[in-house]
């Protein structure tokens, strides 16, 4: 062969591009469970860049239940759910799940992509069409990609955008995704409008909700439940076990015969083993705590307000989000990466976040924010903040 062709020549020469454009990703290693303070790589920090919202990666009823089933169902389900890996433990956490988001049923996934990827190609093929936010996550769109329908992003919550592309469509069926938050923004889907409008286009809507469920809402119920919305408005309701639950995993909640349409035709379902039956039990057990502990979401919204004052006041560049993401946005790649380093310098943790997975010019910090976070907590992520870009000093609050 001839060494240009050679597959390490290849690929080293697009990774050395991705270096010099300031892109390069890393791993590091965690060596402590998820909470507001974490060893990473050896060293200490306050941790701005988990997913686990309401604190339940690590807590003591949720780890207890993990163990116990454990002990029970063994660590591997063995199977896919529809041979021999369903177990009584996933069957109780289907239907709680179904009572929590006030659907008919639910349906357990492996993962979040799997859940999407799984209901999107299940539902809609070639002859249909799927309209999707440009912002959706990466796995709607793959998933709408290999779909086979014809496929169309809409701009950003833009609902006029979103009725010219649908008024030029003759589809059989008609899908309209949207995320609930949105990742990487933090901002919500205006859904009371897209469920008037899919109903009026006869469209079905599917919410991801993955970043909602757990912190929004009187019970945790996500952005259905914080805009009143029901089934016959959300026919299609995505969540993932593995942020605000604390645990892994996802589901699909909707009509009895869009759950069973899913276990007859989605591959990603069919095709994959269970979760082990200890996770379900564990989310059963996190399930009912952010139903009950609603000091969780009151707290996150004290934390959130807190630093959206301090940021404010140092003239950083927020987003239009209540959510627990909250984006300073940066714009350069070097220069995040550099703010990043430097916050890494004093004992903070923060994600710089560069495109591919944002568009190019608005690299930024994704700071995200934990029920196991203080206020004090927040002070040092402010006054570092302000050391780093110059400005005031956070603190002196009484508060922990």
């Amino acid at each position: 062969m001839n060494p240009q062709f050679a597959i390490d020549n290849v690929l080293s020469f697009a990774l050395t591009e991705r270096r010099a454009a300031k892109r390069y990703r890393s791993r590091r290693v965690l060596e402590s469970p998820q909470a507001s303070q974490v060893v990473v790589d050896g060293k200490p920090y306050t941790a701005f860049c988990s997913n686990d919202y309401l604190g339940l990666a690590n807590h003591p009823d949720v780890i207890a239940a993990f163990q116990h089933a454990a002990n029970s169902f063994g660590v591997g389900s063995g199977a896919s759910h529809l041979v021999a890996g369903h177990s009584s433990e996933h069957h109780a956490l289907e239907e709680e799940l179904a009572v929590f988001t006030g659907r008919e049923r639910a349906l357990l996934f492996s993962t979040g992509y799997m859940a999407n990827m799984g209901a999107i190609t299940a539902l809609v093929g070639q002859g249909d069409a799927i309209f999707e936010d440009r912002l959706n996550h990466a796995s709607l769109l793959d998933a709408g990609l290999l779909s086979g329908a014809r496929f169309q992003r809409f701009l950003h919550n833009d609902l006029t955008n979103l009725q010219n592309r649908l008024d030029k469509t003759h589809a059989e069926r008609t899908l309209i995704v949207v995320d609930g938050v949105f990742s990487m923004d933090g901002d919500c889907a205006p859904l009371p409008e897209l469920a008037a409008l899919a109903q009026k286009n006869n469209a079905w809507l599917m919410v991801d909700d993955a970043h909602g469920f757990g912190c929004l809402g009187k019970t945790g119920g996500g952005s259905a439940e914080h805009f009143g919305l029901s089934q016959e408005d959300v026919p299609i309701l995505m969540g993932t076990l593995g942020k605000a639950f604390g645990t892994f995993g996802a589901f699909i909640a909707g009509s009895e015969n869009l759950i069973e349409t899913l276990i007859q035709f989605s591959r990603s379902y069919i095709y994959t083993t269970a979760m082990p039956p200890a996770v379900a039990a564990a989310t059963r057990v996190s399930l009912r705590l952010l139903q009950e502990e609603h000091w969780r979401r009151q707290h996150l919204q004290e934390l959130i307000a807190r630093f959206r004052v301090g940021a404010q006041q140092l003239g950083l560049q927020l987003l239009d989000s209540f959510s627990p993401i909250q984006p300073i946005i940066i714009g350069d790649e070097a220069r995040v990466l550099m703010i990043a380093e430097q916050l890494a310098e004093r004992g903070i943790l923060i994600i710089a976040i560069r495109p591919p997975t944002v568009a190019p010019g608005s690299s930024r910090l994704r700071v995200t924010f934990s029920a196991e976070h203080t206020l004090a907590q927040v002070d040092q992520l402010l006054n570092a903040l302000s050391d780093i870009l110059g400005g005031t000093q956070f603190g002196d609050s009484g508060h922990e």
